[in-house]
């Protein structure tokens, strides 16, 4: 099954980082969180990945084109230019890098890839976020229930932390602080979406976001279910939030790594 992955916006809320490299690419733990994500999928065994390139998609392309020399060890032979692997990357996967135009909308992002996604189910999510959703789960309840489409959805994390007060009026004691829960507020779109390919039928064309008519449309056709994930789920949209992914990451426990 293939994983389309959304990677090729403009990341303009997170200026600070993508004037030089796309937003897939800003690193948390030394490497791209574009590398989590695809780890991520990679632990539930889904190992193909189709990625929506487009503001600076050149840097993704060479990425990929250097990993496995970069992430093996290698001999030279500096006369005839020849290069012999002693060993292999750890990660076989298959990647198609596809790019799908500059200023693509989401939705359009996905229906230039039509060609290659056929007639099977696939997966979508975007290429700026983390979670520890359970993927097994997640094909199994789109399987089970026979819709076109599944979003996950998830608890947003508070921007802010919390006060618990005691008390009436303008007045009042502090019981306890709490720091930003991630539960509390509604559900919103998390992504790590299973669809089937007719989904592409709701898409007009290039100017169409993803999130936007194709998903009311399902939704209002009975074709759209949630899966609900009421744990760990985080986006990069901010300079703060990537120094949160890398504060996780320092500590040998983020949430999202369930791989060795």
């Amino acid at each position: 099954m293939k994983v389309v992955i959304l990677a090729g916006g403009f990341g303009t809320r997170l200026s600070e980082e993508t004037e030089v490299r796309p937003k897939p690419m800003v690193e948390i733990g030394g490497r791209p969180i574009l590398w989590h994500i695809m780890k991520h999928y990679a632990h539930f065994g889904f190992r193909e990945f189709a990625i929506a390139l487009g503001y600076k998609g050149d840097m993704i392309k060479r990425y990929f084109l250097d990993y496995a020399h970069l992430n093996s060890n290698f001999t030279v032979h500096l006369g005839s230019g020849d290069v012999m692997r002693r060993d292999v990357s750890r990660e076989d996967w298959t990647v198609h890098l596809i790019d799908t135009g500059l200023r693509t909308l989401t939705g359009g992002r996905v229906k230039r890839l039509s060609g290659l996604l056929g007639r099977d189910t696939f997966m979508l999510t975007y290429g700026d976020g983390v979670s520890n959703v359970n993927l097994a789960e997640l094909l199994r309840f789109h399987r089970h229930h026979g819709k076109l489409a599944t979003v996950t959805a998830v608890h947003p994390p508070a921007r802010f932390g919390s006060l618990v007060l005691a008390g009436d009026g303008t007045h009042r004691q502090v019981l306890q602080f709490q720091e930003k829960p991630q539960a509390g507020e509604g559900w919103i779109n998390g992504g790590y979406f299973v669809l089937e390919p007719k989904v592409l039928d709701y898409v007009a064309g290039d100017d169409t976001v993803w999130e936007r008519e194709p998903l009311e449309a399902l939704a209002a056709d009975g074709q759209l279910m949630a899966y609900c994930h009421d744990d760990f789920w985080q986006c990069m949209d901010t300079l703060r939030d990537v120094r949160l992914l890398e504060s996780l990451w320092a500590s040998g426990k983020a949430p999202w790594k369930l791989w060795d």
